[in-house]
């Protein structure tokens, strides 16, 4: 690969990636669309605060009427400044539900009113992250009939699935659970959203030991293995299944094993707060899993989704929008160079 071939690459920023959800979201927009980004992943809590902000009231996240109006808005507000909305994130916790459950009722009437919402804003692809719920039915099987279901409700819009793997998901943490599913559901609008704080904070890296990284193998076992799992990803996911990769490094932070009072994983609070741009103190091996990314052939949307706490996850202050989303736009350039390499 050269670095020439990999210019026309499209870049986008998530939303929730840079302020805070109070942060007004067009302050949001503008600071992107000053780095140069040319598009944006569009959180729904950012959509639910600009909504709420016009109306001067709380709107309720059920309520996809104002939310679709609010949706118009911000689809004329990101066309005014040259970006594209990209996908509609983060949509969790859909599948795997008892049949006739509360929660499965919930989900469905969620992902409608969020259908209309993807009308609205102009977006043709919703992000759904495999779910962390503990109370879901596991079984491969169940897990691909409800996928199935919601890639089938998407078709009739031409609007597409792009699954991800969290690396803390009771049912598809890696990188080969999510391909095995989109494979087993077989729809043409399902794919995969890659991620490389998923991947390479799933199979290579543990916020809870002392090391950063999976302590039950030697490091050289330990290195082989990612090794493998790349060389596999490159060989066997076809570029046209790959419908973005989503990419922020992470801080090597000690966390607790435990999950904490709000019922959260290690990892799960690893990732609420912990993933910088690359090459701004993180540790993770991104270089690499992009590489095996790009050796698919895929050059589509690349996506920076960072959560920068700084290095204790604890900073909260964003005084430099504009400048933080430019020092992105950097790491996404060099990270596109040494992918190169």
């Amino acid at each position: 690969m050269s670095a020439e071939s990999l210019a026309s690459i499209p870049t986008s920023y998530a939303t929730a990636s840079i302020g805070t959800p109070q942060t007004p979201l067009q302050s949001k927009l503008e600071a992107i669309a000053s780095a140069g980004w040319q598009g944006i992943e569009l959180a729904f809590p950012d959509l639910l605060s600009f909504a709420s902000r016009n109306l001067g009231k709380e709107v309720d996240s059920h309520d996809y009427d104002v939310l679709c109006n609010a949706g118009q808005e911000v689809r004329r507000l990101c066309e005014g400044l040259g970006l594209k909305i990209v996908m509609l994130q983060p949509f969790s916790n859909f599948e795997g539900w008892k049949p006739k459950s509360e929660e499965r009722k919930d989900a469905f009437t969620r992902v409608k009113g969020w259908i209309r919402i993807m009308e609205a804003i102009g977006c043709n692809m919703l992000q759904v992250g495999s779910s962390d719920s503990l109370d879901i039915d596991t079984s491969r099987d169940a897990i691909v009939s409800d996928l199935r279901e919601l890639a089938e409700l998407l078709a009739p819009y031409n609007f597409r699935l792009a699954y991800e793997n969290w690396c803390w998901s009771t049912h598809a943490p890696d990188w080969q659970d999510v391909w095995d599913i989109v494979k087993r559901v077989d729809r043409l609008n399902m794919g995969l959203c890659l991620d490389t704080f998923q991947s390479g904070g799933g199979e290579w890296a543990d916020p809870t030991t002392d090391s950063g990284v999976i302590e039950s193998l030697s490091r050289d076992e330990l290195e082989n293995r990612f090794q493998e799992s790349l060389a596999e990803l490159s060989a066997t996911v076809p570029a046209e299944k790959i419908f973005i990769l989503q990419i922020s490094d992470a801080y090597q932070k000690r966390m607790p094993s435990r999950p904490d009072e709000s019922g959260l994983s290690p990892r799960a609070r690893w990732s609420s707060c912990l993933r910088p741009v690359p090459f701004a103190g993180g540790y993770l091996p991104v270089v690499e899993f992009t590489r095996a990314v790009l050796k698919t052939g895929f050059r589509g949307w690349f996506s920076m989704e960072v959560f920068d706490g700084g290095p204790e996850g604890t900073d909260s202050d964003w005084p430099d929008m504009p400048g933080y989303a430019k020092k992105a736009m950097n790491a996404h350039k060099q990270l596109l160079s040494e992918s190169a390499a």
